[in-house]
């Protein structure tokens, strides 16, 4: 688990567009080909590139910073206390503003929590975390396992100020995940039909303070979000390179199109870029996000993509 410092790679990137306020939660949508993320300060839902003859932008009632996409085609959101699952416009249907059918709310005796960062597991669970937005930043932040299956179920793990960093390993049986106001990146073995986790110990120290969003790519190499940076980790926490936009700090990051293999950036003002090749050479694929299993079907773990 070294890490020592790398050289920084800065790069303008090659801006792909830049739209709303904001970004978080860059995710790729397989069954449309494009990636969506939402701007939780305009409450609005991208995607990009749009869909033939849609927006790239639709309205939301309310704010999401946590996104996955569901196996019904819907898109499931973070908002607020709340998990809730909206309902893509189709084509030729008259532009609203989504609104989220309501799931389950979380902690719901304790006002100052909130959904702060989460992703699908390898089994179609959806694991995120909360975080403290009140003065005090306590660590009163939990983590959580939902599924339609068993419900909500809280995860053994300590409790954070900003749960951050949630990822999994190819084979789902690792989980990462960080506070987003420490340090380091923890790691854990998981087991996504009991919700068990177990064995936490540390994977890498962060390289800049700030966890942020985190992936894995086909080898077990993470790519980690921090600081604004983005940091690529070997599967042992051996850091492998720095990136940083100069034209603003990253936000997001994911693999997609069609062999997942193109890695893009999203920036916490809204731009979506591609990185140079000079900075990729021998990139390695990524992995299909499994897709949350809400319409009853059996698990196809992570293999859809």
């Amino acid at each position: 688990m070294n890490s020592a410092s790398t050289t920084v790679a800065s790069t303008p990137g090659v801006m792909l567009i830049r739209v709303g306020q904001a970004g978080c939660a860059l995710r790729w949508d397989a069954a449309a080909q494009c990636w969506r993320w939402p701007d939780p300060v305009g409450s609005q839902l991208y995607a990009w590139p749009a869909p033939p003859a849609m927006p790239s932008g639709v309205r939301m009632l309310e704010s999401a910073c946590v996104m996955a996409c569901a196996n019904s085609g819907r898109m499931l959101l973070g908002l607020g206390k709340r998990l809730g699952i909206v309902e893509l416009p189709q084509q030729g249907q008259p532009s609203r503003p989504l609104q989220a059918q309501v799931l389950v709310t979380i902690d719901a005796a304790e006002p100052r929590t909130s959904i702060s960062d989460g992703c699908t597991d390898r089994h179609g669970n959806f694991v995120f975390g909360t975080a403290n937005t009140g003065q005090d930043k306590r660590p009163i932040g939990s983590f959580y396992q939902y599924s339609q299956r068993y419900g909500l179920r809280r995860l053994a793990l300590p409790t954070v100020v900003a749960a951050a960093s949630i990822a999994f390993s190819p084979d789902g049986r690792r989980m990462v995940f960080a506070d987003a106001t420490l340090g380091v990146i923890m790691q854990c073995d998981y087991e996504p039909e009991r919700a068990k986790v177990s064995h936490v110990k540390l994977f890498s120290e962060l390289l800049e303070q700030g966890a942020g969003a985190a992936i894995f790519d086909r080898d077990g190499n993470l790519w980690s979000v921090q600081g604004g940076v983005l940091v690529q980790y070997g599967g042992d926490g051996d850091v492998l390179q720095q990136i940083s936009l100069a034209r603003e700090t990253a936000a997001s990051v994911a693999f997609g199109g069609p062999d997942l293999d193109q890695l893009l950036v999203l920036g916490a003002q809204g731009g979506l870029y591609g990185l140079p090749p000079d900075l990729l050479k021998g990139l390695t694929p990524g992995l299909a996000d499994a897709l949350f299993l809400d319409s009853g079907s059996a698990s196809t773990g992570g293999s859809q993509a």
